[in-house]
């Protein structure tokens, strides 16, 4: 630009500036704020919320893909902000990698999926395996969605792994595939940047938002490390399966979405093998 219009441009951008103006990170802390006031979004209907009002679906492969392609580590744990990891989580599983033995020494691509769970409403989340089983035994937790999509979570070995001594430290329980009985299987997992990303255009409402990338793992022949004394527990409250109509419609279009776009675009990225399925 050149002039009398570099000098409007230049305007500009210095009024905007003064509007949005970033406050420096010395002022930002000092700031005071009454932390006995009620939290704003406690007094905010669903139905109040920007999503709710232009009729937007909730994006949340976006944000798992925001979240692993922004961390600074080599290992992730994509997980849902819902889902709470069993304490010392990350120092225990770096205390396994650095024994580099067993099937850590396997040649194939791994993941580390963790074991999920849900508990009752009124129930503390569990500290320890020790503790979480004390709770499926009494009921008060049981494996995630089993009232909903059992299939979709189970582990392979769920019942060995309930059964299996607890320890201090982590290990490898058990290699598994995303094949036969587990075909379906919607792991969360300690991962690494080279793993598929979660295709975007699959919604939370929509169901199905992890299935693609199952399938890529499988075809890819990825190897599931699942770990002994590592789980993730829900928010307390079990789901039941409660009929929506919406939802059902918006399952029915990702269904086929993913059957005639995203399976053959898959196919083509990864390839096929045999006992892979979406």
């Amino acid at each position: 630009c050149g002039g009398s219009d570099c000098d409007r441009k230049a305007l500009k951008l210095s009024s905007i500036s003064r509007l949005f103006q970033v406050p420096k990170h010395s002022r930002v802390f000092p700031e005071p704020y009454n932390c006995s006031l009620t939290p704003p979004y406690l007094n905010v209907s669903s139905e109040q919320m920007y999503k709710a009002q232009k009729k937007l679906l909730y994006p949340v492969n976006v944000g798992r893909n925001v979240a692993r392609e922004t961390a600074q580590t080599y290992y992730i744990l994509a997980s849902d902000i819902e889902l709470y990891p069993s304490p010392n989580i990350s120092s225990k599983f770096l205390d396994l990698i650095a024994t580099n033995t067993g099937p850590l020494l396997s040649k194939n691509p791994k993941v580390f999926p963790l074991h999920l769970f849900e508990v009752s409403a009124n129930s503390t989340v569990p500290e320890s395996k020790t503790m979480l089983k004390d709770m499926l035994g009494n009921g008060t937790a049981l494996p995630f969605h089993k009232k909903l999509c059992p299939g979709c979570h189970n582990i392979p070995k769920a019942k060995e792994w309930q059964l299996a001594p607890v320890s201090e430290n982590l290990h490898v329980f058990h290699v598994g595939k995303r094949n036969g009985r587990f075909v379906h299987w919607e792991p969360i997992f300690i991962g690494t940047h080279n793993d598929p990303l979660y295709d975007e255009r699959l919604s939370w409402e929509g169901k199905s938002d992890k299935m693609t990338q199952g399938y890529a793992l499988c075809v890819l022949n990825y190897d599931f490390l699942i770990l002994d004394n590592a789980f993730l527990v829900h928010k307390p409250g079990i789901k039941i399966y409660k009929k929506d109509a919406k939802r059902a419609m918006l399952a029915g279009k990702t269904n086929q979405l993913i059957k005639k776009i995203i399976f053959p675009e898959l196919k083509v990225l990864y390839g096929v093998r045999k006992g892979c399925a979406v």
